[in-house]
């Protein structure tokens, strides 16, 4: 009928919390699906070898625990249904590294057309001749620079970008809201670098000082790399925070 996990009679663990276990990874195994009837007591009683009272123990403490159910006339159920386990993470970048209640602004250094070096080419998955859309903005936070932000764009995700205000708001929002494809996932890496050439006189720092890369590479529902930031911040003591919630 079906392959069994038999109980063991030399345990000391009791038949009926034995027979609730075999019943529940049954059940959370799928091998019985939600919506579908157990087999009775009778043939729980032969397959197992065990009492109807140690069935009925198990099968009542299931019903308890929200594993089964019980119809009057037709039989036992199950109604336990696999939840989806998994995470959706939020975060604000400014308020992540710098703590709530700050003042910053954004300030465009550059933007434009740009062909994509041998590393966007990977990063994006790129084939043939194909322009990316370039922006570099400078974050300042309490009167005094924080980072820079550097992003890479298909064109094709957002025709038109150029005509957009990109320092209004977070690139994320910016694409969601009005790119053509949508966002479905965010690969973030941090890392401890160093900062040189224009990077730090950008930043207004010594060359070669410390600071914090942070890499965002933009997933799109198709599985495909849409856009890429990179964020470089001044090495000073920094508070990421980032909030997961459990999808139900």
């Amino acid at each position: 009928m079906w392959t069994e996990k038999t109980v063991d009679r030399e345990s000391l663990q009791k038949l009926y919390v034995q027979m609730f276990s075999i019943i529940k990874e049954k059940i959370e195994k799928q091998e019985w699906p939600n919506g579908s009837q157990i087999p009775t007591e009778d043939e729980l009683c032969r397959t197992y070898d065990v009492s109807k009272a140690t069935v009925r123990n198990a099968v009542s403490e299931l019903v308890r625990s929200g594993y089964l159910r019980k119809q009057q006339g037709k039989g036992t159920f199950v109604t336990y249904a696999k939840q989806d386990l998994g995470v959706t993470m939020k975060t604000k970048l400014t308020e992540d590294m710098f703590g709530e209640g700050v003042k910053a602004k954004k300030e465009l250094l550059a933007k434009g057309l740009k062909q994509p070096s041998e590393e966007m080419r990977s990063i994006l998955s790129l084939n043939g001749d194909q322009d990316l859309y370039y922006i570099l903005c400078r974050r300042v936070v309490n009167g005094e620079t924080a980072y820079l932000e550097e992003s890479y764009v298909r064109l094709s995700v957002f025709p038109g970008i150029e005509d957009e205000d990109v320092c209004r708001v977070p690139f994320y929002e910016l694409i969601q809201e009005r790119g053509a494809k949508k966002i479905s996932k965010v690969v973030q890496t941090i890392e401890v670098s160093e900062a040189h050439g224009e990077a730090a006189s950008l930043l207004r720092i010594p060359e070669g000082a410390p600071a914090l890369l942070l890499h965002r590479l933009l997933i799109g529902s198709e599985s495909n790399p849409i856009a890429y930031t990179r964020l470089l911040g001044i090495g000073k003591k920094y508070k990421i925070m980032t909030e997961f919630e459990r999808i139900k």
